[in-house]
């Protein structure tokens, strides 16, 4: 077992070896333990996100203010967009299973979304735009379920939680870096999107040339079977009732939980100028950042579920900030508890997809809960858009109160169910 009695150490089972050893699981000593795969991969997906969130924090007040699009047009966008690299994600997952490799794909998937990059200063239309967003989504679901196997095959079994939370705390600092290197340059070229658009090029193409070189796939294990059709109806019987619940929390958890670009429009709707609208992402994702790794490192030690459901708590309490407080203070307020949300579940539904799924179906396991939840998000953003347009923001952040509270109340319903004995 992962667990011992006494609650304070962990077995850690090294990859390729039948032999563990004690760590103790504060935040300092499980990051000497994670191996330098893990690091990679978290620098990695900062250096994306710098590039991805300098667009995406401009790209809400652009659409509305520049080209003259609705709020339900918006909500619509980001909705296809996610949507789009969650479907892509079960095909690219069921082929890493396949092919029993995972960082080709995850290559594949970062380069496609660099060399997209350019599109996005270029495009002269809504319609061009929306086309950038598909393709370099298409990028993100090609690398995203392979990425998340391939994190789950190199993590030690006892810090699955922290290295899923080191990854999701190093993507968000970029998540945060980009926002802030986007208001300087907007401060800097006098609200030049374009300008913006192209210096987020930069950082796109290193990510990718360090997935390229700088990380090594481990041997597979010679007593794993490969899949031979991970799509199929016995494959999905395979991999279990647990993670079926998962998959379903995390489909509740994101119909409560949409399009961060309604955090955006309302910081534009409070009259915040458009040079300072990313700071909501840069406020939202530090604090996203500094929660993520130590939940991580805590839910490697207690029941994960208790944590999810702190985290519907915050997501309740923000939309009820930002509903209520149309000021300067209930918008900081309400993206901090956002970020508090974030933390303490993203890299939680992750681990707890590598928890439950079979280690020969894990890159089919992450596609098809990225898939759902994908889904669950289109809906949620439209929705969200159509209540913006017909009630306002209060109408928007009530719903999702509203549908953050059934989340809860369905979480302690499925009490541990979700847990796993060993895997």
């Amino acid at each position: 077992m992962d667990k011992p009695a006494n609650g304070g150490f962990f077995v850690v089972w090294r990859q390729g070896t039948g032999e563990g050893e004690d760590v103790t699981t504060t935040p300092n000593a499980a990051r000497r333990a994670l191996p330098r795969g893990i690091w990679v991969l978290g620098f990695v997906s900062m250096l994306m996100d710098i590039s991805s969130e300098m667009i995406h924090a401009l790209l809400p007040v652009y659409l509305v203010t520049v080209l003259g699009a609705s709020t339900l047009t918006v909500g619509f966008i980001e909705g296809i967009a996610e949507a789009t690299a969650s479907i892509t994600k079960i095909f690219s997952g069921a082929l890493s299973d396949w092919l029993g490799k995972r960082k080709l794909l995850a290559a594949l998937g970062y380069g496609l979304a660099a060399f997209t990059k350019p599109l996005f200063p270029l495009a002269p239309s809504i319609g061009w735009l929306v086309a950038a967003r598909f393709v370099d989504r298409v990028g993100k679901g090609i690398r995203g379920a392979p990425r998340d196997a391939l994190i789950a095959d190199i993590a030690p079994r006892g810090l699955r939680g922290a290295s899923f939370g080191l990854r999701q705390s190093l993507d968000t600092i970029g998540a945060f870096v980009g926002p802030l290197v986007a208001i300087g340059m907007m401060w800097w070229t006098a609200d030049n999107f374009a300008a913006v658009f192209w210096v987020a090029v930069l950082p796109a193409f290193l990510s990718f040339g360090l997935i390229a070189f700088a990380v090594s796939e481990p041997e597979p294990d010679p007593s794993r079977e490969p899949a031979e059709n991970p799509l199929n109806l016995a494959a999905m019987r395979q991999l279990g009732a647990v993670y079926w619940r998962v998959v379903a929390v995390g489909i509740v958890f994101t119909l409560a939980r949409f399009s961060e670009a309604f955090l955006i429009l309302r910081a534009q709707n409070i009259g915040l100028n458009a040079m300072w609208v990313p700071a909501v992402l840069v406020l939202m994702n530090v604090v996203y950042a500094l929660s993520a790794y130590p939940a991580g490192v805590l839910s490697d030690r207690i029941n994960r579920t208790g944590l999810l459901a702190l985290g519907l708590v915050f997501l309740a309490c923000a939309d009820l900030a930002l509903a209520l407080l149309p000021s300067l203070g209930g918008l900081a307020l309400g993206v901090v508890l956002w970020g508090l949300h974030m933390g303490l579940t993203q890299g939680l539904l992750s681990a707890l997809v590598a928890d439950a799924a079979p280690p020969s179906l894990r890159g089919t396991a992450f596609g098809y809960f990225n898939l759902f939840t994908g889904l669950a998000l289109l809906a949620a953003s439209v929705i969200a858009g159509a209540l913006w347009d017909a009630y306002g923001p209060a109408g928007t952040f009530l719903a999702g109160l509203g549908f953050a509270l059934i989340a809860l109340v369905g979480l302690l319903a499925v009490g541990n169910g979700l847990a796993v004995e060993d895997k």
